[in-house]
């Protein structure tokens, strides 16, 4: 496993690390998920990403428990929340990042987790009714106090970071460490162009999600959608239709087969080109993977073995198939 510091904070993250997104407490059940928590955690991954709202808290339930048994030393794993969309109902100040709810889900997700603190807490959109000001203060505040060690945002504007960022050096509050947005070959604008000031002036990490354009990129869903895929599931309607009826979907699906048969010639899967690619971006702190079968994390895996492998003219060609086609 390889490790990177998390923007310019001294925290050292594993490459590629793992997410409870759309499986814990939904496809899978809790004897899968220990074994895909421990296929991760040999094989060097320190970092389980989950959020209040991932199957209304219940895979952050799923999660600590399974951590709780794990035997493992707290300082080798880290283990984030997000905060945004709320778990519970859908009443006043249960949704958001009001100072009430920001606190208040910290503390639930701690307990769901059943760990003292979060290493990382995440605003898990922006919220227009709430002024910054007022998020960035209950995060310090939460910091201040131990309940979480690292603060970041998802999928929040450059301008809206920045805004950010300023308050806190007015207000000498701790500022975000990192930023965690979709990136992909077929999805790139905003990490490759939009945040390039905020890593040069603040040190932004990414830990980045989608890497395979939820499954997009492993040629899986070129025929339609196979029976038991992610995009098959129960409740996973309004998945398959924001990646199967996006604009452009015709010519990323076309792409797919192209970068597969340059996969092939470099003797990999095109699931570890796409992986690979992701992680040869500088900026790119931490690629989050997502899995339902514990093969396909040790398949994955293999994406660390393929960079080096990643030359310049290799990259020429992936970007030749993919640019063309991406947003």
């Amino acid at each position: 496993m390889l490790y990177r510091p998390l923007g310019r904070s001294g925290l050292q993250v594993s490459a590629l690390s793992f997410g409870a997104w759309v499986t814990f407490g939904k496809q899978i059940g809790d004897p899968v998920a220990k074994k895909l928590l421990h296929t991760a955690y040999d094989a060097g991954v320190n970092f389980f990403d989950n959020a209040e709202a991932y199957a209304d808290g219940q895979a952050e339930i799923v999660m600590g428990a399974i951590l709780k048994k794990s035997g493992w030393r707290r300082s080798s794993f880290i283990v984030s929340s997000k905060v945004f969309f709320g778990c519970e109902d859908d009443k006043p100040n249960q949704t958001g990042l009001s100072r009430k709810h920001v606190v208040e889900a910290c503390h639930a997700a701690i307990a769901r987790l059943q760990v003292d603190y979060l290493d990382l807490y995440y605003c898990h959109r922006p919220d227009p009714a709430t002024p910054i000001l007022e998020t960035v203060r209950a995060m310090n505040d939460l910091i201040t106090q131990g309940k979480v060690l690292y603060w970041g945002t998802s999928e929040w504007s450059a301008a809206q970071l920045t805004e950010a960022y300023r308050l806190c050096v007015q207000h000498n509050l701790y500022a975000p460490t990192t930023e965690q947005p979709q990136y992909n070959l077929f999805h790139r604008t905003r990490v490759e162009k939009e945040y390039a000031p905020l890593y040069r002036d603040y040190g932004l990490g990414t830990t980045i999600w989608s890497p395979l354009a939820s499954g997009l990129l492993t040629g899986k869903y070129n025929t339609g959608v196979p029976k038991n895929s992610r995009l098959d599931a129960p409740g996973m309607e309004w998945l398959r239709e924001m990646i199967l009826k996006q604009p452009g979907i015709e010519k990323k699906l076309t792409a797919v087969p192209k970068l597969a048969a340059l996969a092939d010639e470099l003797g990999t899967t095109l699931p570890r080109l796409a992986l690979a690619w992701c992680l040869k971006n500088p900026h790119v702190s931490t690629v989050i993977l997502g899995a339902s079968r514990p093969e396909q994390l040790t398949e994955n895996f293999g994406a660390l073995d393929l960079i080096e492998k990643l030359t310049p003219a290799v990259i020429k060609r992936i970007e030749a198939i993919s640019k063309p086609v991406a947003d």
